[in-house]
């Protein structure tokens, strides 16, 4: 099945992964982060720890699909030989607010700039894969206020539509009132239905 339009995906910080190529020893580790500064955080976080280690290479893309920032660092390595590649393999998982921190301990063979790639882009794969995936949603709230004789006929209609529907709130104090978490593409079609389900009695706004 395609994704929902609305949808993307996020992960959950990860396992460090090892591999090892001609000796080189190469660790990474997925993060989740929501920010630049929250990525930088954990690099630095990840350079105290292995502080001995040759390289900290690194990417991220944070933000959602409508507004994101992707930066790479190849910390050292010969240009695009590592950042590019772990930034890459996010790009293949098609992850948002996610960075990936390879680190290396060099082994004493040269891999040669094809080599650093294949490497640095692997070990991102590996522990992109070990990592567990968040469905998120660009999403609207659709706030319903109607009257008690217009009731059955809105929960009729988002019974209908019970599949559709990320959340849905109610009080009905003085009136009744809902609070309709939708994808933001159904916002629209939603509204045009609840206004004629109500003859146009019921207020229906659209938030983002």
């Amino acid at each position: 099945m395609a994704p929902h339009p609305d949808s993307y995906s996020t992960v959950h910080s990860g396992p460090e992964i090892e591999t090892k190529v001609k000796g080189s020893r190469f660790l990474g580790q997925v993060f989740a982060a929501a920010t630049e500064s929250e990525a930088a955080a954990h690099l630095s976080a990840i350079r105290k720890k292995y502080y001995d280690a040759t390289h900290h290479c690194s990417a991220w893309r944070v933000g959602s699909p409508d507004e994101h920032v992707e930066r790479f660092d190849d910390d050292g390595e010969p240009s695009r030989t590592a950042g590019a590649p772990i930034l890459g393999a996010i790009h293949r998982e098609d992850v948002f607010n996610a960075m990936v921190v390879v680190t290396r301990y060099y082994g004493g063979t040269k891999l040669g700039t094809g080599g650093l790639a294949r490497a640095y882009g692997d070990a991102a794969r590996a522990a992109l894969a070990a990592t567990k995936r968040e469905l998120r949603w660009l999403e609207h709230t659709v706030v319903v206020t109607c009257a008690f004789d217009d009731l059955g006929v809105v929960e009729t209609l988002l019974g209908r539509r019970a599949g559709s529907l990320l959340d849905v709130s109610r009080s009905f104090d003085p009136d009744p009132l809902f609070v309709i978490r939708v994808p933001r593409s159904d916002s629209t079609p939603l509204k045009a239905e609840l206004v004629e389900a109500t003859a146009g009695r019921a207020e229906v706004e659209i938030n983002d």
